[in-house]
């Protein structure tokens, strides 16, 4: 199964930044938010899961780096951080500040997975505990800043005094609002999903463990 995850989360990773999507997204935030909901909400729990627990996962040797709170305070961070006007307008123009921006996103989703994997794979219920509290934190702050964004009804990505995503106002306000709905629903329910899911191993632990006493 890891290996499996693994190879599906490479994958998704390569076509995520080698197929259309990274040129259309120059000009699209709807294409921008698949990019990112990919590769955060798609490739990183894939890739987490495939090397949690194997000689490729870094957490052994900087425990004091995958913690799940602290992981969830940067990703929140990376995220929001650039989703701010100024970032993500370089971001969309600027061949570096892109390379940053999806190493940022991949690098942020990784750490926040298996700090949260690994924490729930300790065994400990305190453990499984903080490693859910993680997962639904983003999942709660990537839903809100998706709604911030479609709802938004003026275009929020402005150059000289024209909007980056659509030729005119009203296509840039359409164009966010769809990506906004991506990345509320994708994001968000990717994270909660995965939060519920070490959330039920807790609590399905417990009767086995006093059945096993």
């Amino acid at each position: 199964m890891k290996k499996a995850a693994l190879i599906t989360g490479l994958v998704v990773l390569a076509l995520a930044w080698g197929g259309p999507l990274p040129g259309i997204a120059a000009t699209s935030f709807t294409a921008h938010m698949i990019v990112h909901m990919s590769v955060v909400a798609f490739a990183a729990p894939l890739i987490a899961i495939g090397i949690s627990g194997t000689r490729l996962d870094p957490s052994p040797r900087l425990p004091w780096l995958f913690s799940p709170l602290l992981a969830a305070m940067l990703e929140f961070a990376i995220v929001w951080g650039w989703h701010m006007p100024l970032l993500h307008i370089a971001a969309r123009q600027s061949g570096p500040a892109n390379i940053a921006e999806q190493a940022s996103f991949l690098a942020g989703g990784l750490l926040l997975w298996l700090s949260c994997l690994n924490r729930a794979a300790g065994g400990a219920v305190g453990g499984a505990l903080v490693g859910t509290l993680g997962l639904l934190l983003t999942s709660m702050h990537m839903t809100l800043l998706g709604a911030l964004i479609a709802f938004a009804n003026r275009p929020l990505y402005i150059r000289d005094g024209v909007p980056i995503c659509g030729s005119d106002p009203a296509t840039a306000v359409a164009d966010q609002q769809l990506g906004g709905v991506i990345m509320l629903f994708a994001g968000g329910l990717v994270y909660l999903v995965g939060g519920l899911f070490l959330m039920a191993r807790v609590v399905l632990a417990e009767p086995r463990r006093e059945a096993s006493s």
